[in-house]
C-alpha cells in the first residue's frame, strides 16, 4: 500500500497551470515537523521536512483558491517518483505526493472572497474535498472561544 498522509503549512502560495489537454494542476509544498533527538546530550528538536504536493483537477482549483502561504493543510495521497530531462538535457529525478484528498486544519477567517459576492467565508476542521473533487462544507463556527487550545 502506498499511501501518504500530512499536516503542515504551506511554504508559499500554490502554483497553478493548465495543461495542454485543458486539465488543472497546482503545485505546492508541505513543511512538516519532525520530532528528533539529539545523539549528545538526548533532548528533543523539531525539523522541518519539505515535501512537494500534487494535485489535479477540482482539487487543484480548491486549494489555489482557498489555501496561501502559511495556511495549516492536512493532505492524503500516494508517494510517486518522477523523472525528466531539462532544458540542457541532464536527467532530473523528484518525489512528490500526488494528492486524493484535502482537508483544512485551522479555522479560516481572512478577507477573501469566492469572486461571487464581497462576503468572507469560515471554514472549520471538518472541510473536506474528496479525490472526485467535491466539496463537503462544515457549518461556521462562530465560538472558538470554548477551544482548550489556540489554533
Amino acid at each position: 500500500m502506498n499511501k501518504a498522509v500530512l499536516m503542515g503549512r504551506l511554504t508559499r502560495d500554490p502554483e497553478i497551470r493548465t495543461t495542454q489537454t485543458g486539465l488543472s494542476v497546482c503545485n505546492f509544498t508541505v513543511a512538516c515537523d519532525r520530532r528528533t533527538r539529539a545523539a549528545a546530550d538526548g533532548t528533543r528538536q523539531n525539523q522541518a521536512d519539505f515535501i512537494p504536493c500534487v494535485a489535479w483537477r477540482q482539487q487543484a482549483e480548491f486549494i489555489n483558491r482557498y489555501f496561501s502561504k502559511g495556511d495549516r493543510i492536512l493532505v492524503v495521497g500516494s508517494i510517486q517518483p518522477r523523472s525528466w530531462e531539462d532544458q540542457t538535457g541532464q536527467k532530473r529525478y523528484t518525489t512528490e505526493v500526488i494528492i486524493d484528498e484535502v482537508e483544512f486544519c485551522e479555522s479560516k477567517r481572512s478577507d477573501r472572497n469566492d469572486g461571487a459576492d464581497n462576503t468572507s467565508r469560515d471554514y472549520t476542521t471538518s472541510t473536506t474535498v474528496d479525490s472526485g473533487g467535491q466539496d463537503f462544507l462544515a457549518a461556521p463556527d462562530d465560538d472558538d472561544t470554548s477551544l482548550p487550545f489556540d489554533f
